[in-house]
């Protein structure tokens, strides 16, 4: 992608110096969860609008502000590759949210921008704690994306996905779950394992809206698209199971499958159009 570094999003905010390993919130240090436990517990307090988190200890400050999480950004030490990096998430959490500020005003309405958060290791959200192997993610109770840089090194050697338009797809789509929390449409993903897929490749969609929008403005370079259809294909259900070495059972998918994921990110790609974008209502 053609991009200049240096700009530093007024909508990012930088927890890498203070969060970590071990970290204490409430006065207690927060316990170890496993993948089931804490995608159980962020459902629960997502799903019923409580932290479900301060059971083990700790909890959510006033005004739904994490408690234990510093109000200032604490100083960062990073490498110069990661500040780059860090200053491309910022240059695609702006040029996506500025797309869909253009898209809300020619329907009338506003858009409120989201916050993306960097951290290292772990966080407290406004939908609970967290930790970095669970991936980006996007808490509606804060508004707010959350992501370790170092997610794109997974991204490259355990999924497969190289480059930096890999990178710009997972930020446009959790953008694109903001879309949905703005526009009231999150809670149709709500009650079962396949209105969440329809969430999902819907948010793949919205990514691909942004991408169109990248392209007509020509700050697309060669290769680029493959390489954002790689992403969504590399982190669909069926693959991420085969990669487990497990067996790919469809029933317990919440994300859709590698194809259906390229499919919808294509589809927002080529069309450009909010319309063409509502998973809910079509085959999939």
């Amino acid at each position: 992608m053609k991009w200049t570094p240096g700009r530093r999003s007024a909508n990012l905010k930088d927890l890498r110096g203070s969060t970590g390993r071990g970290i204490s919130f409430g006065g207690g240090a927060v316990p170890k969860l496993g993948c089931g436990g804490f995608v159980l517990l962020l459902l629960l307090s997502v799903l019923f609008g409580q932290d479900f988190f301060s059971l083990l200890g700790g909890g959510v400050g006033p005004g739904g502000a994490p408690a234990g999480v510093p109000g200032q950004e604490a100083p960062v030490s990073a490498s110069p590759e990661e500040e780059r990096l860090a200053s491309f998430v910022s240059f695609v959490l702006d040029d996506s949210q500025e797309t869909w500020n253009r898209i809300f005003a020619q329907a009338g309405q506003t858009y409120p921008p989201a916050t993306l958060a960097l951290f290292r290791d772990s966080v407290r959200s406004g939908c609970g704690y967290a930790e970095a192997a669970m991936g980006p993610f996007y808490c509606p109770r804060d508004q707010t994306v959350y992501i370790d840089l170092g997610f794109y090194e997974a991204l490259q050697s355990r999924f497969g996905a190289p480059g930096d338009f890999a990178q710009a797809y997972v930020i446009a789509h959790e953008i694109g779950h903001h879309v949905q929390n703005v526009l009231g449409i999150t809670n149709q993903g709500r009650g079962s394992n396949e209105a969440s897929i329809r969430l999902e490749l819907q948010a793949d969609c919205f990514a691909g809206i942004w991408g169109h929008s990248t392209a007509q403005r020509n700050i697309l370079e060669s290769g680029d698209i493959e390489e954002g259809l790689g992403a969504a294909a590399a982190v669909g259900d069926d693959r991420i199971q085969r990669q487990s070495g497990g067996w790919v059972n469809p029933e317990t998918w919440t994300h859709g499958s590698a194809e259906q994921r390229a499919f919808w990110f294509r589809r927002g790609l080529e069309t450009g159009d909010f319309e063409s974008c509502n998973t809910f209502e079509a085959g999939l």
